[in-house]
């Protein structure tokens, strides 16, 4: 069965060390180390796009580096 699955990592954000990590929904709620990648199932992603919605955790604004 394949799965959908969203990975973060610090390392690979353009907005890393940038005060956009301040509230990053992902330190927010997983209080992890910088250089540890977070990854999320397609139904975690789908349940953290509701909470963005209904204003309760910031929008993910993690984007992949490039070049």
């Amino acid at each position: 069965m394949a799965t959908d699955a969203l990975t973060i990592s610090c390392g690979e954000c353009a907005l890393e060390g940038t005060s956009a990590c301040g509230d990053c929904v992902v330190s927010f709620l997983l209080e992890r180390d910088p250089e540890e990648a977070v990854v999320i199932d397609a139904a975690e992603a789908r349940a953290v796009r509701l909470l963005q919605r209904a204003g309760l955790v910031p929008e993910l604004r993690h984007a992949r580096r490039v070049g």
